[in-house]
């Protein structure tokens, strides 16, 4: 018995032991196993799940970013400059045009006034016109600096960008009269139904971007470039023979570095530019119908064709502009690799997309679908103001960058329907000379900040910015003085030393000194150098020849009945002229 027993404890302590072992066994696997599993979790982490196609949650804050930014930089342009062109003392002050447009409508400021210049100037001090004009510029680049930033906006910021760019534009005259002003303007109204109405967020759930929207962004840069391709086609006969390219970048109102290598590039190259223009303003934009890839191959073409032309040129923020439109071809999945993985916007959109492949989205609330029947709103009428565009479009007499509503909300859209053949510039010049007819009389240049001047100045390069006094320098060029009357007022600007006037130039040759007693305007005939030829190894970009007159000496004295029959304001005559 004792020996059973025994035996018996001894089998129960084997026993024990063999379960202990095997527990053991059992831990040093699962320590295993676990080890293995961490070792697999970083290859299931590379692995994350992919963003989903026809979705636009991504596309919204890439859009947003992008008009944030073309409005940035034009309310920067607006307050480093507009106080010197439609300020209290500016060229052509806007509260000198807004009394005009007062008197027009019977001398009030009512609906009228409102209906034929909207603009929010109407309803402030005009006391302090530059302040008000300062005011409109730092707020717009406070709200579009926090979009760009954040990439986050609702719509009552995109509503006050709009307003108050709006108001800039309507009061701007000459010097807002480009067409990418009216383009920013339809974008950004646009833009506005991308948000929700109040919530500020990267990604709100409660507001999904609607392909409404979306589709009118596609439809804009449809419109821009047939509208570019259409009037090129019927205008300037070097688009139908493909030579228009072979005097483009030398006769383009503001070259850049880059426009005088491509200037002398074969012959051959330009035909083939001026081809691929064609093709892509003309047959890429009808890619947009014809599904999710082929509306991307335009959306990249677009940009591609963009990038290209802000390399050779500096056509102010205009191409930036474009590529804003385009941006609408591509969904979530396909700009996805703008966000990394650890990107809260990304994460958002990832959890939205298996949310509603599983069946959990959540129901419309009356917030949704009143949404729903804005967005719908927007269609019909962005569809009912296409239709003057449309018929202008295929109008043997089409006209570009025209506006049919006083909102300019659908736009017509064109550039460089014709194409100068030759580069002519007006140079300013002062004497100190008593005597403007004496031989002996030494005229020193001013030069503008960017406009061909110095023939051995670089071109300037500062795209996306403008400056618009050198543009509206290029279009003077081929008018007369009598056409340009601004450029008068300019000079006399210039012979009293104007301290605003000379902050839209480069160089005063009076500068430390007394003012000039004449001034006159040169017409020259300017035309780049050929690389590696003797002009070019002395530095000389530009080679140039003397026209004639643009507009003759004029003096203080001289143009007081001038400025006086067009109610400018006379500048002070130096007292060491009395």
């Amino acid at each position: 018995m004792a020996a059973a027993g025994g035996s018996t404890d001894t089998s129960v302590r084997k026993r024990r032991v063999d379960s202990s072992k095997a527990e053991t066994n059992s831990g040093n696997s699962s320590r295993d196993n676990g080890a293995n599993t961490s070792k697999q979790d970083p290859e299931k982490e590379k692995k994350l799940p992919s963003l989903q196609t026809g979705t636009y949650w991504l596309t919204r804050v890439v859009l947003l970013r992008a008009v944030a930014f073309i409005y940035f930089v034009a309310f920067t342009v607006a307050y480093n400059q507009n106080k010197q062109l439609i300020g209290e003392h500016g060229l052509m002050p806007c509260k000198n045009y807004l009394n005009s447009v007062k008197r027009y409508v019977g001398g009030k400021i009512g609906m009228a006034a409102l209906a034929y210049t909207p603009s929010i100037l109407w309803f402030l001090d005009w006391s302090d016109m530059d302040a008000n004009l300062d005011g409109i510029a730092l707020s717009g680049m406070a709200l579009s600096g926090f979009v760009l930033v954040t990439g986050m906006a609702n719509m009552v910021i995109m509503v006050v960008l709009w307003v108050l760019y709006h108001s800039l534009v309507n009061v701007g005259q000459l010097w807002y009269s480009f067409g990418w002003e009216s383009q920013l303007l339809e974008t950004g109204f646009l833009a506005i139904f991308l948000c929700p109405a109040w919530t500020l967020s990267q990604v709100p759930r409660c507001c999904p971007p609607s392909l409404i929207c979306i589709w009118t962004f596609r439809w804009l840069i449809v419109r821009i470039m047939l509208g570019a391709g259409l009037i090129k086609i019927r205008g300037d006969k070097c688009w139908r023979d493909l030579t228009c390219m072979d005097y483009h970048y030398e006769t383009q109102p503001v070259p850049n570095p880059m426009s005088y290598y491509m200037h002398r590039s074969p012959w051959w190259i330009h035909h083939f530019e001026t081809l691929s223009n064609h093709f892509i303003e003309l047959i890429v934009p009808f890619f947009t119908f014809l599904g999710r890839r082929m509306c991307m191959v335009n959306g990249v073409i677009q940009i591609l064709f963009q990038v290209v032309l802000i390399v050779s040129g500096n056509l102010s923020f205009l191409n930036w502009l474009t590529i804003v439109p385009s941006l609408a071809c591509f969904d979530d999945a396909s700009l996805g690799f703008l966000f990394h993985s650890g990107c809260g916007a990304r994460k958002a959109v990832l959890e939205i997309q298996s949310d509603d492949a599983a069946g959990r989205t959540p129901k419309p609330n009356k917030g949704m679908l009143i949404r729903r029947v804005v967005n719908v709103s927007l269609g019909v009428l962005i569809g009912y103001l296409s239709i003057p565009v449309v018929m202008n479009l295929l109008s043997s007499k089409q006209v570009m960058n025209t506006s049919f509503d006083p909102l300019r909300i659908v736009n017509t859209y064109g550039a460089f329907g014709s194409i100068t053949k030759e580069r002519t510039e007006v140079i300013f010049q002062g004497t100190l000379s008593q005597d403007p007819k004496d031989p002996e009389a030494i005229w020193e240049e001013y030069q503008f900040l960017c406009k061909p001047g110095d023939i051995y100045r670089r071109p300037c390069l500062i795209s996306p910015y403008h400056y618009r006094l050198d543009w509206l320098m290029w279009f003077a060029a081929f008018q007369t003085y009598e056409q340009s009357e601004w450029v008068i007022h300019i000079a006399g600007r210039l012979l009293a030393n104007d301290s605003a006037v000379l902050s839209l130039l480069d160089q005063n040759p009076f500068q430390g000194i007394d003012a000039p007693r004449w001034v006159r305007g040169e017409h020259f005939r300017y035309k780049f150098s050929q690389p590696g030829t003797a002009s070019a190894a002395q530095g000389k970009w530009w080679l140039r020849k003397r026209i004639g007159a643009y507009f003759p000496p004029v003096d203080l004295e001289g143009l007081r009945g001038y400025f006086q029959s067009r109610n400018w304001p006379h500048p002070h005559i130096p007292l060491n002229r009395n």
